[in-house]
């Protein structure tokens, strides 16, 4: 296989590791300005960052890495709410392994947590690249 079939094959990946990145730190970020200069409770800050990270994430995937067709107002509306469902679906999975691997059956919560972490992207990459921002056809 030659270089510029990888690069096609593999084009959409490259950055979103890279928007992946930048979406944690927007929520670290978002969640640090809300809970310590802001003084807001854990909770409230962390649904903020969650929120904010979700928006981070939705703009740059839609424009730098699957490269959206959508273009009127309710296209891109329902591609809003696929995107924040999905990422509250795959939030849920996250949850869920980590109630039930660490929380019930006590296993290591670093390792549990980079495992569902791991299965978080790779299903909100899956979701973004057959559901959310699927080709026209």
């Amino acid at each position: 296989m030659d270089i510029k079939k990888l690069y096609e094959k593999y084009k959409d990946i490259i950055p979103y590791a890279v928007f992946g990145v930048l979406t944690t730190l927007v929520n670290i970020a978002v969640y640090w300005l809300m809970a310590h200069p802001l003084g807001l409770g854990v909770m409230p800050s962390t649904i903020i960052a969650w929120i904010a990270a979700v928006l981070f994430a939705y703009i740059t995937n839609r424009k730098w890495v699957f490269h959206s067709e959508a273009n009127t107002r309710n296209e891109i509306i329902k591609e809003i709410i696929s995107f924040f469902a999905c990422r509250l679906a795959t939030g849920v999975v996250d949850w869920a392994c980590m109630f039930i691997f660490v929380d019930v059956l006590h296993l290591n919560d670093v390792v549990i947590k980079t495992a569902a972490n791991i299965l978080v992207i790779i299903l909100n990459y899956i979701a973004s690249k057959l559901i959310i921002f699927k080709k026209k056809k």
